[in-house]
């Protein structure tokens, strides 16, 4: 910033003159010629780094301009030197540092004396006002910091009651899931004995009386088989996904080629049937379940065999890579596996809009209406169930009559986890 300077004379050739040494100095000048005029330009403007003023003045002389001067808090820090003869006497010159003046320069003013004590002080007033806006930028940094700290014990809090909460809705969720599933299962397996009664009945019915009866009671009785039928295969399905929620881990290192074959053995009549062409790739052994990868292909071979298109060859394709995940830039968690399976099925079907790749995974979600594919709608969801069951991943690609791509990221090695018991009472204050 550029200093400002007060100069105070009752005579305009010693303002010239002073003016003149100091303006080479890059200094604001303001100049009064009087000390009445003085205190009219220190009532608006306060910021001056030095006063230069003459002690011998009409009316107000510079002893009494520096007194009244000083009666202002605002005007306080501004040190006053006075411009004053030989002759004035020591008793002056102490009347004058009583007054405030912090120095005193003498007529003939010398240029090179006035400009080196003006640069002191103007030196002075940058440092001072250097060492003030430090300490505001300081006094808001420790304002910033403290609404921080209070931010972020507040936060703090607030992340504690919602752990508290996380795990009590954990505690709830576990117990609710785990009463679903013991529902689901006695619903299930008690639902199955009436329906293999009616199965059994409108069999008797249809195989002793459909010569007897007309064409739309057969057409009745063939509904009621068929309905059965889908009944059935649904309790199945629900038994099996119950039976998965609640099955312990029991991990063994599995050949993944051997297990999709024996898929494919058991579905040879439906590949002839639809003239599929199946190729698979070489895949590897994992550490797995084999009873639950069994059903995991069944029902994605299923799948692409079901969802085949008219007049259209099904062509699946089997493949498999592994990936390795780094430690860092991946979010690897402790315990996490660091080699992943990634198995690619890839089928040549109706496909599906990318935009509901999400929703079939979800318990009877189907995009298709069933009186064209026969379905219950949970295959899909058990397979996103056994596949977390093993810690991995599942996803979908898919445009309309492109067909789809199935992507099974899986372990090579299961995580070594000890799990934690919750707390049914809840966390501990």
């Amino acid at each position: 910033m550029q200093p400002k300077i007060l100069l105070v004379d009752d005579r305009e050739d010693n303002l010239f003159s002073m003016e003149s040494i100091l303006e080479k100095d890059n200094y604001q000048i303001i100049k009064a010629d009087s000390g009445k005029q003085a205190l009219k330009i220190l009532l608006k403007e306060v910021d001056f780094a030095l006063i230069l003023m003459d002690v011998k003045m009409p009316n107000l002389n510079g002893f009494e301009t520096a007194a009244l001067i000083y009666e202002r808090e605002k005007l306080k820090h501004i040190p006053i030197i006075f411009i004053t003869a030989f002759n004035e006497g020591e008793e002056n010159l102490f009347k004058g540092y009583r007054t405030g003046a912090v120095d005193y320069i003498y007529k003939p003013v010398d240029p090179d004396l006035l400009r080196a004590k003006v640069a002191v002080f103007t030196d002075l007033y940058q440092k001072n006002h250097r060492l003030i806006a430090q300490e505001q930028k300081l006094k808001a940094a420790n304002k910033d910091l403290e609404n921080e700290i209070k931010e972020r014990k507040a936060s703090e809090d607030k992340v504690k009651e919602l752990n508290r909460q996380m795990l009590e809705n954990i505690v709830r969720l576990e117990s609710a899931n785990k009463d679903l599933d013991r529902f689901a299962f006695m619903a299930s397996h008690d639902l199955q004995e009436p329906l293999r009664k009616i199965r059994l009945f409108s069999d008797m019915l249809h195989a002793k009386y459909k010569d007897i009866l007309d064409n739309d009671a057969n057409v009745h009785i063939a509904r009621i088989q068929k309905s059965v039928e889908r009944m059935q295969s649904l309790i199945k399905d629900i038994l099996t996904f119950s039976r998965i929620s609640s099955e312990k881990e029991s991990f063994e290192f599995t050949n993944l080629n051997t297990v999709v074959q024996e898929v494919l053995n058991d579905m040879e009549s439906n590949v002839l049937e639809k003239c599929a062409q199946v190729n698979l790739g070489s895949l590897p052994s994992i550490e797995a379940n084999p009873g639950l990868i069994r059903p995991l292909f069944s029902n994605l071979l299923g799948n692409a065999l079901k969802y085949s298109r008219k007049d259209v060859s099904p062509v699946i394709n089997i493949r498999s890579e592994i990936n390795m995940l780094a430690a860092n830039g991946n979010g690897l968690k402790k315990n996490q596996p660091s080699r992943y399976c990634k198995i690619y099925v890839e089928d040549n079907g109706i496909g599906f809009e990318q935009e509901y790749a999400e929703q079939i995974f979800d318990m009877f979600k189907r995009l298709h209406v069933s009186n064209e594919f026969e379905g219950t709608g949970i295959g899909l969801a058990l397979c996103k169930k056994i596949v977390e069951k093993h810690h991995g991943f599942i996803s979908a690609r898919s445009k309309v009559n492109e067909g789809s791509t199935f992507i099974i990221s899986l372990p090579m090695v299961q995580p070594k986890v000890q799990q934690q018991p919750i707390s049914t009472e809840g966390p501990s204050n």
